[in-house]
């Protein structure tokens, strides 16, 4: 059996972390007779990790904890990691287009402030700065 601490140097996370899962309803340790100490075994150490890769595909851990969580068969879990993981798919493809429409007007940005002589851009106030820049950069 693991201690908060011994867990969290396992899966190398926090123990902050690990109480935090415990909050949250992921993990469920046992208490030490003496000391109610907080204990882990094998099958935690396999369920942070199991978090763990979870959250690297975009998994929210509410999501991981409905999941992990249900009583539902197995069949309706995967369905429903499937819906959720093509959810973040879609969300994160509308976010990507997002980023490169405003990186674009970032660049723009800088095009177009290129030749502001130092001294000029000094005295400038940060509205001052914007307003030159063509009204289609920021439309776009």
């Amino acid at each position: 059996m693991l201690t908060v601490s011994a867990l969290a140097n396992e899966v190398q996370i926090s123990a902050d972390t690990v109480r935090h899962y415990v909050k949250l309803g992921l993990l469920r340790p046992t208490r030490h007779a003496e000391n109610n100490y907080k204990l882990f075994g094998k099958e935690d150490i396999d369920l942070v990790r199991l978090i763990l890769k979870a959250k690297s595909l975009g998994f929210t851990l509410k999501e991981i904890a409905e999941i992990v969580n249900s009583d539902i068969q197995k069949y309706s879990l995967h369905a429903r990691a499937h819906e959720i993981l093509q959810q973040h798919v879609v969300n994160n493809h509308a976010r990507v287009k997002e980023l490169l429409v405003q990186q674009r007007r970032m660049e723009l940005a800088l095009f177009h402030w290129r030749d502001i002589p130092q001294e000029n851009c000094d005295e400038m106030s940060f509205k001052e700065l914007i307003e030159l820049l063509p009204d289609k950069i920021l439309d776009e």
